[in-house]
């Protein structure tokens, strides 16, 4: 798989890089062909609260599963290619994820266990970033299929897509907030990075954190969220933090407060705790946090690089 390498940090991810159109401000990008057959990671308990995460520690990027004290954890791909960009289902029996298993990006879903894994998307370009919304009856997601990275919104099963962005610059990592009424993503389109939100028919852009840092990977609370119920990374305070904010931008707020970078965060489903993946330990590893920034706790302990953590609804 090929795996690039510039820092998470910079809008440097959002160009054509090696070949490959990065759709976000991530390090991973799911390529690669040839599939392996569903995996049997038995036992497992499927039906508990969990944590979806990728990781490169089997050698490509794959997609694992842990309990939410990371005490138990599962390959659920077990696959050749790279498998990334996790969104669960809102009844949390289904996982969506970008893979180049078959010969180039493109949207899949699977269940829980990693058995029963459909293709949705088959466009020759790439499409990553999915993200369903809180009916189940329709996924976002971000491609770069008319010539730059929009968002699209299809139906749950990958038919009808439309695209809802016209934008000359990079816009990508779509989520929904709990109510369905607007989806939140990244773009560059005011000249840095910042967090936006639109209609789900693409009416009434805003932007959501209008800073003049860096700002991209956004994450909603879901069920009945309170606020806040947007989290985010930003570098505003000269280091590479999360914060969260109201969904309507207000109330922005740092949660972390570490010299290293933190980057990627998810909300549990009762909104007590945010997950994220930070480099403080030398490698990228899973930690938990109260959205006030108390009750740190680590999660993964491996060499590999354990990261973009997504908790199950």
């Amino acid at each position: 798989m090929l795996r690039i390498s510039l820092p998470r940090f910079t809008a440097a991810h959002l160009i054509l890089a090696a070949g490959l159109f990065a759709l976000g401000c991530g390090s991973d990008n799911p390529a690669d062909p040839d599939p392996d057959p569903d995996p049997d990671p038995d036992p497992f308990n499927f039906s508990g609260d969990l944590i979806a995460f990728e990781t490169d520690r089997d050698g490509n990027l794959e997609i694992y599963l842990m309990t939410p004290d990371g005490s138990e954890v599962v390959n659920v791909t077990n696959n050749a290619a790279g498998d990334g960009d996790i969104a669960w289902s809102p009844d949390g029996s289904q996982i969506l994820f970008a893979s180049g298993r078959g010969g180039n990006t493109d949207i899949h879903v699977m269940n829980v266990d990693g058995t029963g894994v459909t293709r949705l998307t088959t466009d020759p370009a790439v499409d990553r970033h999915p993200a369903w919304s809180p009916d189940g009856s329709q996924i976002a997601f971000a491609s770069n299929r008319d010539g730059n990275s929009e968002l699209y919104v299809m139906d749950s099963d990958g038919l009808n897509p439309v695209r809802v962005t016209d934008h000359p610059d990079v816009d990508s990592e779509p989520v929904w907030l709990a109510d369905g009424s607007k989806i939140v993503f990244f773009s560059d389109r005011s000249g840095t990075g910042d967090v936006w939100s639109i209609d789900p028919d693409g009416a009434n852009p805003v932007n959501l954190t209008d800073s003049p840092d860096f700002e991209c990977s956004p994450a909603t609370a879901t069920g009945s969220p309170s606020a806040p119920e947007i989290s985010f990374f930003s570098d505003r305070d000269g280091n590479r933090e999360i914060y969260v904010m109201n969904a309507d931008g207000s109330n922005q707020t740092r949660v972390t407060n570490n010299a290293a970078s933190d980057f990627a965060s998810t909300w549990s489903g009762d909104q007590a705790r945010l997950a994220f993946d930070t480099e403080r330990d030398g490698n990228w590893e899973i930690y938990s946090i109260t959205p006030g920034g108390s009750g740190l706790v680590r999660l993964t302990t491996h060499s590999a690089d354990d990261e973009k953590p997504v908790w199950r609804p």
